[in-house]
């Protein structure tokens, strides 16, 4: 399918219209055999609610379409050759997608996400890691947040990466994240957004991405996740997707490893190297997407939460052609696991404590991750050390101690 420069405004025009989202979005494309036929019926279907019926109009699509061209991008729809078809198959998949960059968005990928708040051992893991796919072959997906996700995106980046926006193309969250959307595009990796342009992300905004993330992918690892964690929504969805999840085991004693540990417990796979990876997912690429998914594992134990579209009603008037329920995710919420980055630490000592956990690490992985001199992290570690905060191992390797 190819949609031609009309067909793609209306359908533009049709998803931006309040009260539809992707189900609604498929029921009335289903219902009516096009767009432009939907939106000439939603005025009558919506007065039949008692709800008044505000179209996005030609010239706001238009706007859109332009705004997005100024900054190298274009739309692609579901069904057209760039459009991932991995993705295309999950249920309340983006009808549109905003895409900059080159479009690798149908070789076989894996996503990589984790904690914000990261410990160097796990930014450590997840760089090893993510380069071990990488080299063979697989490419990189990710949430631009900080932490494990930036340190997936860098390392990928000669190997191909994919970047998923929470807010629009021209709205990079965090804004000091710009440097590395440049990097991205300019190796020949891709950034999507599901949101218009303009669009500053709200809480509800990043469970949504985290649904493109695991759609986008075979399998989703996760690196680090505290017990309520958006890490743990993206493994959700890739199980409701029917996708392999595997998970980094950690210390017990680290509250950054509950979630992961947790995973492995409920039947998530062990990963401590690269190999764990390819052996499951080198089966199921060879299949291809259109490959039978095998049965979904029980997930992570996470409460019913409202939905993220507030979708018009369509099953009393479109019987028979409404698609499954959308997954459902978090409402709106500012908090560090959820969404929103953390604020960075306000100095050189509450950057490097930040970064230390139970498990050791080397001082000098500990001065790149904090970007700060030896001499620095060594006065810190002293200061440390000497009010009984820390635990110097063998090899130039030192811990955090529990309390």
């Amino acid at each position: 399918m190819q949609l031609t420069d009309a067909q793609r405004l209306d359908w533009l025009r049709l998803i931006r219209t309040e009260g539809v989202g992707p189900r609604s979005f498929r029921a009335l494309i289903n219902r009516f055999g096009g767009a432009a036929a939907a939106l000439e019926a939603l005025p009558a279907l919506a007065r039949r609610q008692g709800r008044p019926a505000v179209l996005f109009t030609q010239a706001q699509a238009e706007d859109e379409v332009a705004a997005l061209d100024r900054i190298g991008g274009r739309l692609i729809a579901a069904g057209e050759v760039d459009y991932p078809r991995l993705l295309h198959r999950t249920d309340a998949a983006p009808p549109l997608l905003a895409l900059r960059g080159a479009p690798i968005l149908n070789r076989p990928a894996v996503a990589v996400v984790g904690s914000r708040n990261a410990s160097t051992a796990g930014l450590a893991f997840a760089e090893r890691l993510t380069r071990g796919l990488g080299e063979s072959g697989l490419t990189i997906v990710s949430g631009l947040a900080r932490g494990i996700d930036v340190r997936a995106h860098r390392a990928s980046l000669s190997t191909g990466t994919v970047a998923v926006m929470a807010g629009g193309q021209d709205r990079i969250y965090p804004a000091s994240h710009a440097a590395l959307v440049d990097a991205i595009l300019g190796e020949g990796g891709a950034v999507l957004a599901e949101m218009p342009m303009g669009w500053e992300p709200r809480g509800r905004d990043f469970p949504r991405r985290n649904r493109i993330i695991s759609g986008l992918s075979y399998g989703t690892i996760v690196v680090e996740a505290a017990r309520r964690s958006g890490s743990l929504i993206t493994a959700r969805f890739a199980l409701d997707q029917n996708r392999e999840v595997f998970a980094v085991p950690g210390s017990p004693l680290d509250p950054r490893a509950e979630g992961t540990n947790d995973l492995i417990r409920q039947g998530a796979t062990l990963v401590s190297d690269v190999s764990h990876v390819l052996d499951v997912l080198g089966p199921i690429i060879e299949g291809g997407p259109e490959a039978e998914a095998a049965p979904a594992r029980g997930g992570p134990d996470l409460a019913e939460q409202p939905d993220f579209w507030d979708e018009i009603d369509l099953d009393a008037y479109l019987p028979n052609s409404a698609p499954p329920h959308a997954p459902r995710g978090r409402p709106d919420t500012a908090t560090d696991e959820i969404g929103f980055d953390p604020p960075e630490p306000a100095d050189d000592r509450a950057r490097i404590i930040a970064l230390l956990g139970p498990c050791p690490v080397g001082t000098d992985e500990l001065a790149r991750c904090a970007g700060v001199g030896a001499r620095v992290v060594q006065s810190v570690l002293l200061e440390l050390e000497l009010d009984g905060r820390i635990e110097r191992h063998g090899s130039g390797t030192v811990s955090l101690v529990s309390r």
